[in-house]
């Protein structure tokens, strides 16, 4: 007694319905063997309840909050005006959910892509944070990582600089 689906397509059926849980075997185990993206600020983790958001071309998107307080810098939200200041040292960043401009000290600065909020977070683009603060930033998408990185944190010794032996 042949199978009713062989009876009906032939034998391209059984073909295809390999090529289909073979397809389904492969999209499990990239989802089982998938890494939540890891932050890290100067070298120590930043946990947080909304995790940093990526695209496919590389872009990062980072909880300016918690890049902020691993960062050292004061945070102040004028809900009133709609607008969130991050304060770290001299830099001042200030922000607005859903709109590319922003300023840096008083100055314009002009955001690829504006900040906006995922579970009640605002996530800016890592670039933005990067040019706003000025911190070295980068996104592995091949190891899963997001680094920031100070001035003067991680960064090797001047070789001009005598040091005694």
């Amino acid at each position: 007694m042949k199978c009713r689906i062989a009876e009906l397509y032939g034998g391209s059926a059984w073909r295809i319905l390999g090529l289909v849980a073979l397809a389904a075997v492969i999209a499990a185990s990239l989802l089982a063997f998938s890494r939540p993206i890891v932050m890290l600020v100067d070298g120590e983790r930043v946990d947080t309840d909304v995790p940093p958001v990526t695209t496919a071309n590389a872009k990062a998107f980072v909880p300016l909050r918690s890049i902020a307080d691993a960062l050292g810098a004061e945070t102040e939200v004028d809900a009133k005006a709609g607008t969130i200041s991050v304060i770290l040292g001299s830099q001042t960043l200030t922000v607005r959910v859903g709109d590319p401009h922003a300023t840096v000290n008083g100055m314009p600065l002009s955001l690829k892509h504006a900040p906006f909020r995922v579970r009640g977070r605002v996530l800016i683009s890592l670039d933005a944070v990067a040019r706003a603060l000025n911190v070295r930033a980068r996104y592995d998408p091949r190891e899963a990582r997001i680094e920031i990185i100070t001035p003067g944190i991680g960064q090797a010794p001047n070789p001009n600089s005598a040091e005694p032996h």
